[in-house]
């Protein structure tokens, strides 16, 4: 397929394509592989939601309802895009028996407007506002799936992971904040089969792109001074959780550039050094004991320096002129804070999971190994259940084994969770009567760093 978030090539039969899908979704139910015919990303978010122990025959839950949603959704930043929303896909939803879905950056449902009768039919799955459509809670679907992967995708009926949701397709797109490039939301399209075409995703992308442009707009219009209102001076935005690529931004409504590998490894590992890197502790930090010309690292400081401008980095040593806000940063100061929720609500997954260079390994193994620590020792249900439900923490055997033991008796969850422990101790090969894994008391033990250390201090460089 030419485009793999697409759900149909064209001229493809919906009919056929169902009955296709829905064999395939029985058969990876049983057990057995996952034909080449199903789109990788579709494949991908079946195991994520088998993972995280969704119910095949179940629907979303309910979270916040009534007034706790109407105060929360109005302090919501995607309150102020809603009119771009409804300007571009409110008619076409009403006129074209859709829905018109938006979610925060948790996957729950802030607005849900359109056909009427299409609604009444969708509250039967509870795509209402309030209800939890990200994939750890509904299993694939397009809302939940662009923001597992951060990118505009289509769900095709027997696409879902959820039986309930099945005679159903959406198309939806992410929405970040223009300021930070962080990820605040999601806006969809619901409806039948008619909606897996090519338009119904470059709507959804359209939308998008319109309510980020508006919040630029209107962010940029609110934060600028009356004397400055340039992107001069303004702190650098770095989002490289999750992501292979990272994603820079610099001041208020300026756009985000997707950097490269070996840029995205340089940022991060200079976001983490706000003294600045010598040459050879970066070439050190990106190659290792690799022999590596030094004309190799000027060559790509050169290329950077010539893509972000001078006036963002400096040199002798490298370093960015003006510190950066990091979303990694962010993660570790939180916890700094004893913020374990905040923290865990903010972390994307690990730091350039594709990158092999040392000083990235180094981050990425402390953010992530502080993190799951905090998560393990609070014993948090609710958090604990969130992490096991995440791509990185579907099998974390200690983690279910301490969420199992933090749940109450009466939990009904915890015949699930029985479950999956007894799949990943024959997965790992381990003894079905083994105890409980307890938070290593070593990870309990350790001071938490204060906020005057150095990153490289943290780190042991």
């Amino acid at each position: 397929m030419a485009n793999p978030w697409l759900a149909l090539e064209v001229g493809a039969d919906p009919t056929l394509r169902v009955r296709e899908v829905r064999r395939a979704h029985r058969a990876f139910l049983a057990g057995a592989p996952t034909p080449a015919s199903v789109r990788p990303v579709v494949t991908d978010s079946w195991r994520r939601s088998a993972g995280a122990l969704v119910d095949v025959d179940g629907i979303a839950p309910v979270g916040l309802t009534d007034g706790d949603l109407e105060e929360y959704r109005r302090g919501h930043l995607l309150a102020l895009a809603m009119p771009v929303f409804r300007d571009l896909l409110g008619t076409i939803a009403d006129d074209g028996e859709h829905i018109l879905a938006v979610s925060d950056e948790r996957g729950m449902l802030l607005w849900v407007e359109g056909h009427l009768g299409v609604r009444k039919q969708t509250e039967r799955i509870n795509l209402v506002p309030g209800a939890y459509w990200d994939e750890g809670h509904a299993g694939t679907n397009a809302m939940g799936t662009a923001m597992a992967v951060d990118h505009a995708v289509q769900i095709f009926a027997t696409e879902h992971y959820s039986t309930p949701v099945q005679p159903w397709t959406c198309a939806a797109s992410p929405v970040h904040d223009p300021r930070t490039g962080r990820l605040i939301g999601v806006v969809d399209l619901t409806g039948g089969d008619h909606l897996a075409s090519p338009h119904s995703l470059a709507l959804a992308q359209a939308a998008a792109r319109a309510a980020e442009v508006q919040l630029a707009g209107l962010l940029g219009a609110a934060s600028a001074g009356p004397a400055d209102s340039a992107n001069s001076g303004a702190a650098p935005s770095i989002r490289a959780l999750g992501r292979d690529e990272a994603l820079l931004t610099v001041g208020p409504g300026a756009p985000r550039r997707r950097l490269g590998r070996r840029h995205s490894e340089i940022v991060v590992l200079l976001a983490g050094h706000p003294e600045g890197l010598s040459g050879e502790q970066l070439s050190f930090e990106l190659y290792g004991e690799r022999l590596v010309n030094p004309v190799t690292l000027r060559a790509e400081m050169s290329r950077l320096r010539n893509l972000l401008g001078s006036d963002l980095l400096g040199s002798r040593p490298y370093r960015f002129k003006v510190p950066p806000c990091a979303d990694f940063l962010c993660t570790l100061g939180a916890l700094d804070r004893g913020a374990v929720r905040d923290a865990a609500e903010d972390y994307r997954g690990p730091l350039l999971p594709a990158s092999d260079a040392p000083g990235i390994a180094r981050i990425r193994n402390l953010v992530e190994s502080r993190l799951r620590g905090a998560v393990l020792a609070g014993r948090d249900p609710a958090l604990l259940d969130e992490w096991t439900r995440t791509a990185w923490g579907g099998d974390d055997l200690e983690a279910w084994e301490t969420l199992s033991a933090a749940l109450p008796d009466h939990s009904p969850r915890r015949a699930q969770i029985a479950m999956r422990i007894g799949q990943l101790r024959r997965d790992y090969g381990l003894g079905p009567d083994r105890a409980h894994f307890r938070v290593a008391a070593e990870m309990r033990a350790t001071p938490p760093v204060t906020p005057r250390a150095t990153f490289a201090q943290r780190i042991g460089a």
